[in-house]
């Protein structure tokens, strides 16, 4: 077996998802397809080798709790395929939870539809049971940078997206106050590892055929005090 990736970026230590097959998607994965450049920033990649397209996920060795979470973004990620899904999100471990529990993501994707908003702020609970609640916004921007930040608390969770890098309001993209009325059971209450990944919608190809690339210049987390 393939020695595991590691790489540093932000000041955290991030695991790259090893090359292979496997959901979401499903899709086929490659450690390639991630690295972090002269400069410090991260770049991930979907690419096409011989007619087979490679994703790209990585992860933070380390769980963190409340408090508020900024990714700094560079692409006009407005403008990608609808078959691109770029996820921001936190993941449980198997100690933690199950798959679709205790997550909490910032997606920019259409999956598969040309027609659909663009930006999705979703929470799956802390338990098996309720549903997930999500609101998706649309948006086009003005520039190459954006700014998507969560504030997670035990009772609620601030999404926030932003033109540019920084939260400037004047600059705001799209909000969204979660506060479910039974917190606990909605809302994580774990420590989580920080997921990031590119990929695509159902396993299906780009419809323009084009390799993508996404630059995020900083992550930065700062725990409830």
């Amino acid at each position: 077996m393939a020695e595991k990736k590691t790489i540093n970026f932000s000041g955290y230590a991030w695991e790259v998802r090893s090359s292979g097959d496997g959901g979401p998607g499903p899709n086929h994965w490659s450690s390639d397809n991630v690295w972090v450049d002269k400069d410090g920033y991260l770049h991930l990649r979907i690419t096409q080798q011989n007619g087979i397209w490679y994703c790209a996920e990585l992860y933070t060795t380390a769980s963190m709790g409340f408090g508020e979470y900024e990714f700094y973004v560079i692409n006009r990620i407005d403008l990608f395929d609808p078959n691109i899904v770029f996820g921001l999100f936190n993941y449980p471990t198997l100690s933690i939870g199950p798959d679709g529990t205790n997550e909490i993501d910032i997606e920019i994707a259409k999956w598969g539809n040309p027609e659909s908003k663009n930006l999705s702020f979703t929470v799956y609970p802390a338990v098996s049971g309720p549903n997930h609640d999500s609101r998706s916004f649309n948006f086009s921007l003005n520039g190459t940078y954006t700014t998507h930040q969560f504030v997670w608390t035990s009772k609620n969770i601030h999404f926030q997206s932003f033109h540019g890098h920084g939260n400037d309001q004047q600059n705001k993209i799209a909000d969204w106050d979660y506060k479910p009325e039974d917190s606990s059971q909605h809302i994580p209450q774990k420590p989580l590892p920080i997921h990031i990944n590119l990929w695509l919608f159902q396993g299906r190809q780009p419809t323009n055929s084009q390799s993508v690339e996404v630059i995020i210049s900083k992550f930065q987390f700062t725990p409830s005090s």
